[in-house]
């Protein structure tokens, strides 16, 4: 079955409770979810989606704001070992193409990038290709990419009018692709980080506070989770998911609250 992970750049758990979010909520009444996961520091994208597929922290990767440097001490992420270990066809669809570099050369199956996150229409073009191809081709697992939630925060502030709009903009078009995948697929859906202001990046609740849900055939259904959750342990959960051995060096775990009982 298909594993997709949607992320939601930028996006407040306050958020999605003042907008208008069906999908997302939808997905918590289905599925396991946590409105006070937390992000890493800095919290900023790159180093937050460095560590989500590494599962270390910034400390230990070295990357610390949106340019990508090469690991002082090598780490294999999620992908690499999705496709060392088990040969899983694996695919990314972003707009932000600095997130190129979350796994090594050669992991992929299929990638595919416009530049587009920070035009309000940016995450309709990565919907209707993710509508697309994952309608067309067979993937084990994919990373889908909304990246205009933040630019709108950047833009006009975080929980203004505009970056609410946007957010159900986003949950409308989060929707569109969910329908479009094969049914008994498991979804996780997060932010990286939150932010405040028109700025993120910082350790403030409204920065480091996040939304994380998972959904799909072996998760509990309309379950809050109890026990704290990291940006970390999303590489691990999928690892559980895939049913890939996670590295010895990661930091997080899988959140096994979430499964049903086998």
């Amino acid at each position: 079955m298909t594993t997709v992970f949607f992320m939601l750049d930028g996006v407040r758990p306050d958020a999605i409770q003042e907008a208008n979010t069906p999908v997302i909520h939808a997905l918590m009444q289905t599925g396991a979810y946590t409105l006070s996961a937390q992000s890493v520091m800095p919290s900023i994208t790159l180093p937050c989606h460095t560590s989500i597929f590494h599962s270390v922290p910034p400390a230990r990767h070295g990357i610390t704001q949106n340019v990508w440097t090469p690991f002082a001490r090598p780490l294999p992420g999620l992908v690499e070992l999705a496709k060392m270990q088990l040969g899983l066809r694996c695919a990314f669809i972003t707009n932000w193409e600095e997130l190129r570099d979350l796994s090594r050369p050669g992991s992929l199956a299929y990638a595919w990038y416009t530049e587009a996150s920070y035009l309000e229409h940016g995450d309709d073009l990565v919907a209707d290709h993710a509508v697309m191809v994952l309608a067309r081709e067979s993937f084990d697992f994919a990373f889908v990419y909304f990246g205009t939630v933040d630019s709108m925060g950047h833009f006009f502030g975080w929980m203004s009018p505009e970056y609410l709009r946007q957010l159900e903009r986003v949950d409308t078009q989060l929707g569109r692709v969910i329908d479009a995948l094969p049914a008994g697929s498991t979804m996780l859906v997060q932010a990286d980080h939150g932010g405040h202001e028109r700025m993120h990046g910082t350790d403030s609740p409204d920065d480091m506070t996040i939304p994380w849900m998972i959904t799909g055939p072996k998760i509990k259904r309309n379950h809050a989770i109890q026990a704290p959750v990291s940006l970390l342990d999303t590489a691990p959960t999928l690892a559980r998911v895939l049913g890939v051995q996670p590295h010895a060096h990661w930091e997080g775990r899988a959140v096994e609250e979430v499964f049903l009982a086998a």
